[in-house]
């Protein structure tokens, strides 16, 4: 007769080891689809490097918050001591125009005031403005100027740029990622090659809408809803441009072309905004008391604007550099090194692009190929020459 089987018996699995398997087996689930999306992300066209477009992509699938606390130990940890022995020279920037050159002019053509030093005495050709374009004639549509900006930091250089608004147009480009899809119209995310005979200067265009928590119109129609009382960098229909703490609700005012919000106003009214040092008041992004690369966007008394970025700086100290270049509204744009740019050309058709400060991270050609982020562009305006 066969022998019969013993018994098989079965340990009972004890209820915190199912408990876990079950969550690692969700955690699995829900590693799966990150990972496509981060790797779908990665293997896309970037002009930064993996670890810039792996930040950003953490940021856009709700990592903000963390990626901002990150920097700001960082930059904290880092930050620059004061004093240091003083500088002897500024960063060249602009060119000498010649005489008689490029368009003329029936009367004397207007230029900024000198922007007075801060620190004395003042080296040369400091708060000078120069021309950026050779052959700009009597008068040119960019002007650039260095100068320190903090006596406590003697080596902090400030680079300030000033653009003729009777004489150029401002545009927005939307970038490859940034603004978000969907969006009509996007365009080639660079300067279009028909007008790069009439381009004289590109600059940043400001947070992305994950982190700025602000608003957006392109051509017209609303792409995120505006919000009162955010600064807005702000076309209108007739070409007229301004700078303005936005009043008039989430939708697309029928005069609007295009609107760009980022954060609260840093100037007013010709004054600096009182919560400058109110961290939550500004959003998810790096402390605004932490020194770090910071550029910004303002408009002087007669409606032509003001760019200006430096090193080390907190958002204070970019406000008093813009309204000491004769900003009188003015609104902070990107900061860190990956995203702020100004760049110039020196002739017609983006010809011998260069950088506002030459420490700036991203070359001058940034935005002559297809780049991420959006940003502007200042043409010449229709029947207006170098």
């Amino acid at each position: 007769m066969p022998q019969a089987r013993p018994e098989r018996r079965y340990v009972p699995i004890p209820l915190w080891r199912r408990a876990r398997r079950i969550l690692l087996l969700a955690a699995v689930a829900c590693l799966i689809p990150t990972g496509i999306s981060y790797v779908s992300a990665m293997t896309e066209k970037h002009n930064v490097g993996l670890g810039v477009s792996s930040v950003e992509w953490l940021r856009q699938h709700g990592g903000n918050a963390l990626v901002s606390q990150i920097e700001n130990w960082y930059y904290t940890l880092n930050a620059p001591e004061k004093g240091g022995p003083p500088l002897r020279s500024l960063p060249q920037v602009g060119l000498t125009s010649a005489p008689g050159s490029g368009e003329s002019a029936s009367k004397p053509a207007y230029r900024p005031p000198r922007v007075t030093p801060i620190i004395h005495p003042a080296l040369p050709g400091e708060g000078v403005w120069k021309p950026a374009a050779k052959g700009a004639g009597p008068q040119p549509p960019v002007l650039l100027t260095t100068f320190r900006s903090d006596p406590e930091y003697p080596q902090f250089v400030a680079g300030v740029a000033w653009i003729d608004s009777t004489r150029t147009h401002l545009s927005y480009v939307p970038g490859l990622a940034e603004p978000p899809p969907p969006l009509s119209h996007r365009g080639p995310s660079e300067v279009p090659g028909p007008l790069r005979k009439r381009v004289v200067a590109t600059f940043n265009g400001g947070f992305p809408l994950e982190t700025s928590n602000a608003g957006l119109i392109y051509r017209g129609r609303v792409k995120e809803a505006m919000v009162n009382g955010i600064g807005t960098v702000v076309e209108y229909r007739d070409g007229r441009v301004d700078i303005v703490r936005w009043h008039r609700g989430p939708q697309a005012p029928p005069n609007v072309w295009f609107a760009k919000q980022n954060l609260p106003p840093i100037i007013y009214e010709d004054r600096l905004n009182p919560n400058l040092s109110d961290g939550p008041e500004w959003g998810e992004t790096v402390n605004n008391a932490v020194r770090v690369w910071r550029s910004g966007l303002g408009i002087d008394r007669r409606g032509n604007l003001i760019y200006a970025a430096a090193n080390n700086q907190t958002v204070e100290s970019l406000a008093k550099i813009m309204q000491r270049a004769g900003a009188v509204r003015a609104l902070e744009l990107d900061i860190n090194e990956d995203w702020t740019s100004f760049i110039s050309y020196r002739r017609p058709g983006a010809v011998s692009p260069g950088n506002l400060l030459p420490e700036m991270f991203r070359p001058a050609e940034r935005y002559l190929t297809p780049d991420e982020r959006d940003f502007f562009a200042v043409y010449l305006r229709a029947g207006k020459r170098w």
